[in-house]
């Protein structure tokens, strides 16, 4: 097969779905092109060694990748973040025809939705299908982050996707509640396909922790709880720091960790310090390659979100981290997220923004032995392997690509 991706985001910015999916697709014989734009984000500055101009074409890791225009922002201002979307599609929508090979099928990820623009003007001049990779529920997403509320601009949206939504041949969602609000919008059920994403395996290796490690991190003689990522308002994370004053008279013993960064992590350390929380630390982050040993380093890990309609059908990247490297978890998210790792025996869950209940979970699990917890780490990275690995999604991409493209045959 002859693959386009039509995505925003690409290497050398953190982007699962880029080099790694695409070298293993091309591992099994299949032609892949990257129609993006110029790396900018996080930061929202153009990345060293990259100068933004009319088109780069570049060879990266044997993958043709296209870089059109774009405005680099990514701060907190929609217009500055609309701009950068829309700059984006506009440059691949009248670019992208005139430069890119011939296509059996196009792959377009999603956020943002402003890339359906070009990918579906591809599939109008060429009968190219078009697959969706469905990261983000738009607009909800722009309510849920408060990023834009206007109604009336949020019901545009909403009618915008839609329209793309129907044109699509296939949808890949990430979770089943994605499914179900699909289908809620009118989209049909066998154009909708559940696909989980997987997270970077190459990158998470969970070497065993060394003595030196443990008292760097001060994990000696304790029974230690782990977050580790983005702290920001969507974590809600003043639920766990007042779950940790509820534990700290009644079992010394329990550490709470917070390695990361994010807008939110100096809100913490003061509430943290004005609560005289003992059990409490915060850790810059560490390097890619280390991760996964310090996350294995821990005896439970931690996901948390704020109670949100949007964020019961989301399945934050980290719990794929945390069942890779075969730790138990800890689910504070309600919806999808507690059922994945319910039904894959991996931890426990319970509801978010609730301090006693995530306090009363913690606590059951430093009452069971290590062996309990083991079992648990060791379901969860066995129930990963088979349905959330890159090979699992690989394979499952692969099987919708080629039944786009021998629907289109047949017409």
């Amino acid at each position: 097969m002859r693959i386009l991706f039509v995505t925003q985001w690409f290497q050398p910015e953190t982007f699962s779905k880029g080099v790694p999916f695409i070298k293993k697709l091309m591992e099994r014989g299949h032609e892949v092109q990257v129609l993006t734009g110029f790396p900018n984000y996080p930061s929202g500055k153009v990345y060293e060694g990259y100068k933004i101009k009319f088109l780069q074409k570049e060879v990266m890791e044997g993958i043709r990748v296209f870089r059109v225009p774009l405005y680099p922002s990514h701060d907190g201002s929609s217009f500055r973040r609309i701009l950068n979307y829309t700059s984006y599609a506009l440059s691949a929508l009248i670019i992208g025809p005139w430069v890119l090979d011939k296509a059996d099928v196009i792959y377009v990820y999603h956020p943002p939705p402003t890339t359906y623009i070009p990918a579906f003007l591809l599939k109008l001049l060429k009968r190219i299908p078009v697959v969706i990779d469905m990261q983000d529920f738009f607009p909800d997403t722009l309510a849920a982050t408060g990023m834009f509320n206007n109604k009336l601009g949020l019901r545009l949206v909403d009618a915008y996707c839609r329209l793309f939504y129907h044109a699509a041949n296939k949808i890949a969602v990430l979770s089943p509640g994605f499914k179900r609000k699909l289908m809620d919008k009118g989209v049909p059920e066998e154009k909708i396909e559940i696909i989980y994403n997987w997270c970077d395996e190459t990158q998470i290796i969970a070497g065993q922790p060394h003595e030196s490690l443990l008292k760097e991190l001060s994990f000696q003689d304790k029974f230690n709880v782990l977050f580790a990522g983005n702290m920001g308002k969507a974590q809600r994370l003043e639920t766990v720091l007042q779950a940790a004053r509820i534990l700290q008279p009644q079992n010394h013993k329990i550490l709470f960790t917070f390695i990361g960064g994010g807008i939110e992590v100096e809100n913490l350390k003061k509430t943290a310090s004005d609560l005289q929380l003992n059990n409490v630390q915060f850790l810059p982050a560490r390097p890619r390659h280390e991760i996964g040993t310090v996350l294995n380093a821990a005896d439970i890990l931690l996901v948390h979100l704020k109670e949100d309609p949007l964020f019961r059908i989301t399945i934050p990247s980290k719990i794929q981290a945390y069942m890779f490297v075969g730790k138990p978890i800890l689910a504070a998210v309600p919806g999808d997220a507690s059922d994945l790792v319910e039904k894959a025996g991996a931890g426990l869950s319970c509801p978010s923004e609730n301090p006693q209940r995530l306090a009363d979970s913690i606590l059951a699990f430093a009452r069971m032995s290590k062996e309990e917890r083991m079992a648990m780490g060791l379901r969860g990275r066995e129930h990963y392997m088979q349905n959330l690995s890159m090979k699992a999604g690989v394979d499952h991409f692969e099987r919708i690509f080629r039944e786009c493209i021998e629907q289109r045959k047949s017409r």
